[in-house]
């Protein structure tokens, strides 16, 4: 079905009926609910912690008081790159959005400045993060608000010695920074 014909669907239905529809929806799909749910009540500085939260777990996972041992560090891009996806769908503030990008490469230095980590993926995609997360805040109108974490984050990867660290540095200089 076309947007078009959707439209004229709906202009055909009464009020009554649409309300209908509308809760049906509402109570048969998760993400209609997660829409109306955040669209009505959005408490975005409780999301962003809570998604805080999931992506220093990756990096810090918490030992269970029952277990012996402590969990390993999972270091998933793909963690933050799903709840950053589903901050933008539900409509989230920019900058809240560009905090989490953020968030998610400083955590992952914490994390490299304590730990060695030998994969070369791992370098590889914080620097996919924070290429997408420039051009994010470039795309915004932004970046300005952002100059000191970005510059920060490029000089964790020289501090650190990436492997990398001249293609972050090859983004400030597009940027001016």
């Amino acid at each position: 079905m076309s947007k078009r014909d959707l439209k004229k669907y709906l202009a055909e239905l009464s009020k009554e009926q649409l309300e209908e529809q509308l809760i049906e929806l509402y109570e048969k799909f998760v993400p209609v609910k997660t829409y109306y749910d955040f669209v009505f009540n959005p408490k975005e500085d409780k999301l962003l912690q809570e998604s805080k939260v999931k992506i220093s777990h990756e990096y810090f996972p918490i030992k269970k008081p029952t277990a012996k041992w402590r969990p390993k560090a999972k270091m998933r891009r793909s963690v933050a790159q799903k709840i950053i996806k589903h901050f933008i769908s539900l409509g989230v503030d920019s900058f809240v959005i560009a905090d989490l990008m953020l968030y998610n490469i400083e955590i992952a230095q914490t994390y490299s400045s304590q730990n060695f980590v030998k994969q070369e993926l791992f370098y590889k995609s914080m620097f996919n993060s924070f290429e997408q997360a420039v051009n994010f805040l470039i795309s915004h109108g932004i970046l300005n608000e952002y100059k000191a974490r970005i510059s920060a984050i490029h000089e964790q990867t020289v501090e650190q010695k990436w492997k990398n660290k001249y293609d972050f540095e090859s983004i400030l200089d597009k940027i001016d920074l």
